[in-house]
């Protein structure tokens, strides 16, 4: 009995998939629950086991396709149906097959092909052998090169980063895989000389010479580069966000205010309560929990800013639950939302295991496409790395989101209770909100604002932690 592994659902919001690398190969025997496959989304790169037990009989979706949830993927076939084939000789994996039947191979082009060069070409010399590949192994070379894009991620950034270059390499795994050992074969044995093809014999057409005053025209997007420059490829979490940030400054209309918040009320709690929530919870009480919890009564008295807003529908939605959205800095990797959801139903102690307990799995590389998923507020921190005002993109379906900067011991005015001013030292720092001016307006940014403000300043913070 055969089985068909279809693209899964891998989160609420997710519709399609692209394949990144497949682990296991047709031929390979599959365990239930061992990685098959691994899978990019727009949220999250992830690695899916396998719901069946058997041999891989067939890839039907190949490495860099991207298709909807629901399309077949693999076919996984009984141990027991796959040994007659095996046993019958048949060594050539179905999706091979296939692709030998319908193209002429690399090495063996058509005679049609092979007339037009002859007569449009000189002679020209045998290719120079790579020394990668013996001539034992160059029968091969036309069933094998369908598998060169079989690679796992480790074996393509090696051959990246010697710069090996795999069209010239005859793999000696499975099927003709090119495996690890194979690149650093190739590393061993230096630089191949790239071997000789005919090319036709072309003559460029004629163009009337440029005035003498034209220049050319410049290029926006050329690769501009300098004496001990290097150039290198962009990741696929980089280029998420890039596109990212770059659709929500194009969709949103962006603009920025902030307050001054004194947080010696916050800090006189903190450090009473420091060495027994450490203690109690295995990790220090920072003010983010503050700030969050302070954040979710805000949001209660001014729904419009935890809503999502669809001008093209005509739409806006307000929520009923805050699904807090916490940016996370993955060791200047990266940086992604993860989401604490149901955040208004949790207390300050709850907020801060929530948010420490999400930021551990995403720099940990633990991740699914829901962890990172249906944010409807969100709070980027950068004050731990000692920022004064920030200006942060807002995080789109988002409407709003809020910056926590760093805080500081610095002289202020204090209004003393017989009314009176004074100077004091204190916990002093800046909360910056980006909003989008389509969905609601100036007045209500900066009450949202205040209201924060004031429940950092003036909340009773010992009974939150009591």
């Amino acid at each position: 009995m055969a089985n068909t592994v279809t693209m899964p659902q891998l989160g609420e919001t997710v519709t399609e998939g692209t394949i990144l690398s497949w682990i296991k190969q047709p031929g390979d025997s599959v365990a239930e629950d061992e990685l098959l496959v691994e899978i990019s989304t727009d949220k999250v790169d992830t690695e899916m086991p396998s719901p069946f037990a058997g041999v891989l009989q067939e890839i039907l979706v190949p490495e860099g396709a991207t298709v909807p949830v629901g399309t077949p993927l693999a076919v996984i076939a009984d141990a027991a149906e796959a040994a007659p084939e095996a046993a019958a000789g048949s060594t050539v994996p179905p999706q091979v097959a296939a692709v030998a039947t319908t193209a002429p191979a690399p090495d063996a082009p058509s005679p049609t092909v092979t007339a037009a060069v002859a007569q449009t070409a000189p002679p020209v010399p045998p290719a120079v052998a790579s020394p990668a590949a013996t001539p034992s192994e160059s029968p091969a070379a036309t069933t094998e090169a369908p598998r060169r894009g079989s690679l796992s991620p480790v074996v393509r950034k090696l051959a990246s980063e010697h710069g090996v270059d795999l069209t010239t390499l005859v793999g000696t795994g499975d099927g003709g895989r090119i495996t690890r050992k194979d690149i650093e074969a190739a590393i061993a044995a230096g630089p191949t000389p790239p071997p000789l093809t005919a090319a036709p014999v072309t003559t460029p057409p004629a163009t009337a010479p440029a005035p003498v005053t034209a220049e050319p025209a410049p290029v926006a997007d050329a690769i501009r580069t300098g004496p001990g420059d290097e150039v290198v490829d962009l990741d696929r979490l980089r280029t998420r966000i890039a596109g990212h940030m770059i659709d929500a400054k194009r969709t949103a209309a962006h603009v920025w205010t902030s307050v001054e918040v004194d947080y010696e009320a916050v800090e006189r709690v903190r450090k009473e309560h420091r060495e027994a929530f450490m203690t109690a919870e295995g990790f220090s009480l920072t003010y983010l929990p503050f700030i969050a919890k302070a954040t979710m009564d805000a949001l209660a008295a001014y729904p419009v800013v935890n809503s999502s807003f669809f001008l093209e529908e005509g739409k806006q939605v307000f929520h009923k639950a805050v699904n807090l959205g916490i940016a996370v800095d993955l060791n200047q990797g990266g940086l992604v939302v993860v989401t604490a959801r149901d955040a208004d139903s949790l207390t300050l102690k709850g907020l801060a295991r929530a948010i420490r307990a999400m930021a551990l799995k995403a720099r940990d590389g633990k991740l699914t496409p829901d962890d990172i998923a249906a944010s409807s507020f969100t709070i980027t921190n950068p004050g731990p790395f000692g920022s004064y005002m920030s200006a942060p993109i807002i995080n789109l379906p988002n409407v709003a989101i809020l910056s926590t900067d760093t805080v500081t011991k610095r002289p202020s005015v204090v209004t003393l209770p017989d009314g009176s001013d004074t100077i004091a030292i204190r916990h002093i720092g800046y909360l910056g909100l980006t909003w989008d001016h389509r969905a609601f307006d100036g007045s209500t940014a900066v009450l949202f604002l205040d209201r924060i403000k004031e429940n950092l300043e003036n909340r009773d913070w010992e009974q939150e932690l009591a």
